[in-house]
């Protein structure tokens, strides 16, 4: 079944949200011109049309000891085998991210590392796990990442 638009109200408190996931309900209000409860109950709509899928931190890895990113490409050795490489490489912590891609890779993975040694760990645990061949893009500078992306065009005034 087809879930509803979403609402120009509903778009501004998801842009909000996106960009301080801890704003509180009644700076939401504010910013919409809706009560503290009405902006309580869109929220709790938000998170159970699971467009809301969740509220986090935003991390400063170099910090904690893991200042090595890296996109990782890669490609089943054997493509008659079950497309099951997601799951084969679940449990492995350095993969922050998992995404299935059109193009001559199947997947890429976002990875961090503590140092191109434990990368090079890391290559060799993905490929005997999954069965794939990798290709591998070392981030140098991060520019921005996690930027709020809700489809809302906002005014340049």
């Amino acid at each position: 079944m087809n879930q509803p638009a979403v609402e120009p109200t509903d778009r501004k408190i998801l842009s909000l949200l996106a960009r301080d996931g801890r704003m509180s309900f009644t700076d939401l209000g504010r910013a919409t011109g809706l009560s503290t409860s009405a902006v309580h109950q869109r929220v709790k709509r938000l998170e159970q049309r699971d467009l809301i899928q969740g509220y986090g931190a935003t991390i400063n890895h170099a910090e904690i000891g893991v200042p090595l990113a890296a996109f990782i490409s890669i490609r089943p050795i054997d493509p008659s085998q079950p497309d099951d490489c997601a799951a084969r490489l679940e449990h492995i912590e350095e993969i922050e991210s998992c995404w299935s891609v059109a193009g001559e890779e199947s997947y890429v993975l976002l990875v961090r590392c503590t140092s191109p040694a434990a990368l090079e760990d890391l290559l060799a645990r993905v490929r005997a796990a999954a069965n794939v061949s990798t290709r591998t893009t070392i981030v140098l500078t991060t520019y921005y990442e996690n930027r709020p992306v809700t489809g809302t065009v906002e005014d340049a005034s």
